[in-house]
């Protein structure tokens, strides 16, 4: 393919992907009450466990109309996701061997897998113990805790969390096409900790040690997990056992 054909994929991928994410925000959209009952729930078990109003508010008469549009668009894009990342795929696909070509299933189930792994993770461990922290820290006032603010704060943590359990995913890409390799992340162990335990406390809305290391503990997990990842793709492993069954 020439240029001006990859770029013609390129477009024909991306209104793909654009098709199927309005598809998403739009079925989201109908059952979007459901949606944000589901989201509602960690906060106002824990304003209950305190005896505080659950009620949330909101300050301006756009903000629930607002917050049910951005929650739809980007629950939708998750919906979407695993057609989404099917064009992703079929547009690099033409560029890799065919042997190769057989990571197309567990490149999206995994993708998918780890995805909702994280986000689950991060709704029934990480976002409770951390509301229940804050709201503890802070009975002696009254919440008024709009929409819009938890919102945030839900999507921040839960799609937080999300991303960062594709971790595997993203040293899969780094290591099949050798940009990284399992002894260099292994010798880098150290320092990669440091950097997890700085991501960890940017991301963990609390400032206790706890749930800083609530957030790093998987990090860590995964980081490990990622190293035989890398060696099982990287260009010069691949090489040695096609060696060897060749011998």
């Amino acid at each position: 393919m020439g240029f001006m054909e990859h770029l013609e994929e390129l477009r024909k991928r991306i209104i793909w992907s654009i098709v199927y994410i309005a598809a998403g925000f739009c079925v989201v959209y109908w059952w979007h009450d459901q949606v944000f009952a589901w989201m509602q729930a960690p906060i106002v078990f824990a304003l209950k466990n305190h005896n505080q109003p659950v009620n949330l508010v909101y300050t301006n008469p756009t903000d629930p109309f607002n917050m049910y549009l951005k929650i739809s668009l980007i629950v939708g894009i998750f919906v979407a996701s695993p057609f989404v990342l099917y064009q992703v795929w079929a547009f690099i696909a033409p560029g890799l061997y065919k042997s190769e070509r057989r990571y197309v299933a567990p490149f999206m189930c995994s993708t998918v897998g780890l995805f909702m792994s994280g986000g689950y993770f991060a709704y029934k461990m990480v976002y409770p113990a951390a509301l229940d922290f804050l709201i503890d820290y802070s009975k002696q006032f009254t919440p008024m805790i709009t929409i819009n603010e938890y919102t945030s704060l839900f999507m921040t943590i839960v799609l937080g969390l999300g991303v960062i359990f594709e971790m595997p995913i993203l040293i899969f890409f780094l290591a099949l096409f050798g940009i990284v390799s399992p002894g260099w992340m292994w010798r880098n162990f150290r320092y990669s900790i440091l950097v997890i335990f700085i991501i960890a406390a940017v991301i963990t809305p609390t400032t206790d040690i706890m749930n800083m290391c609530i957030f790093a503990a998987p990090m860590i997990v995964l980081y490990l997990g990622s190293i035989g990842v890398a060696w099982l793709v990287h260009p010069k492993n691949r090489k040695k056992r096609e060696a060897k069954s060749k011998g």
